[in-house]
């Protein structure tokens, strides 16, 4: 056994104890919060679309809720922008794009999904114009109620990106058909924090199957062990038990003002979620100014 693999069991229990630490802080900084985000809730019927820049982002941002919008006979559509090409597993870019779309393919099955669209754009090597004429085309066919997005509130450029197209894609479809569509951003490792929120799922109770939907990309572990906790710390912020989802529902006209214009090449305003929990709170802290900007942007 190597080094790092003895290692590797220490790792997660000081990962554990320091969770446990932070916790009661989270929950401290809830009750000095104001009143509770709406509550989510779905009469069935709805259409439902999911934009993820790569393939684990709608896991890892609305697993739960996608499942509670099934479990309501919700229509529900993935789309996935890129092939994730670019993860770092040591394998050639070919071979992680295909087993990232297998990934996706498990998770979708899981979580029952009605249709998974793969776009797969090589990830790092597409334009902006055709996966916003892709995302026209999917907006056109669903004619969806609810929208779960991408956005700003994030530092990978590839993010970013997408939730530009995104926008474009909106405002064209807007145009050729105007609609009462809502937006719901989800984070991914960038919290929202309770400054944006404004819609909480619980999702405790589907929490076994959302591990399950989690755990189909093996890939991407490391990177999805940070939303479990990141769940955990939501609901301690909104003085819940269990595990949240947390979203800025806005108007599509909104969203759109916000992503029009392409990605920002200046320094990042945000942080997220490492690995190790060391420094989690620093998520929540970073980036306090920009959320408070983008809060009175309505």
């Amino acid at each position: 056994m190597s080094y790092r693999s003895r290692l590797r069991p220490m790792k997660r229990l000081a990962a554990r104890v320091i969770e446990r630490l932070w916790r009661p802080v989270f929950a401290a900084a809830g009750y000095g919060l104001g009143q509770r985000p709406a509550m989510w809730g779905s009469r069935g019927g709805g259409r439902i679309l999911v934009v993820a820049p790569h393939p684990d982002d709608e896991a890892i941002g609305c697993a739960g809720t996608v499942l509670a919008h099934v479990a309501a006979r919700d229509r529900v559509w993935v789309a996935i922008a890129t092939d994730g090409r670019r993860a770092r597993t040591g394998r050639d870019p070919q071979s992680v794009a295909a087993a990232r779309c297998a990934e996706a393919q498990a998770a979708a099955q899981l979580m029952q999904v009605e249709r998974l669209e793969w776009l797969g754009f090589a990830e790092g090597d597409w334009s902006v114009s055709e996966l916003a004429s892709r995302l026209r085309s999917l907006l056109e066919d669903l004619a969806p109620d609810v929208v779960y997005a991408p956005s700003l509130i994030d530092f990978h450029p590839e993010h970013l990106k997408v939730a530009h197209a995104l926008a474009l894609a909106l405002e064209a479809a807007a145009a050729r058909r105007p609609s009462n569509l809502t937006i719901r951003i989800y984070s991914v490792s960038v919290p929202l924090t309770p400054r944006l929120v404004n819609l909480i799922a619980d999702v405790s109770s589907v929490m076994p199957r959302c591990r399950a939907v989690l755990a189909a990309y093996a890939s991407q572990a490391g990177s999805i062990e940070c939303s479990y906790r990141q769940r955990r710390y939501s609901a301690l912020l909104q003085r819940m038990s269990g595990e949240i989802e947390e979203f800025w529902q806005l108007p599509a006209e909104h969203y759109v003002r916000l992503h029009r214009e392409p990605p920002s090449a200046r320094p990042c305003a945000f942080r997220g979620l490492r690995h190790f929990p060391l420094t989690d709170p620093l998520a929540y802290l970073v980036g306090s100014g920009e959320r408070r900007r983008l809060r009175s942007s309505g």
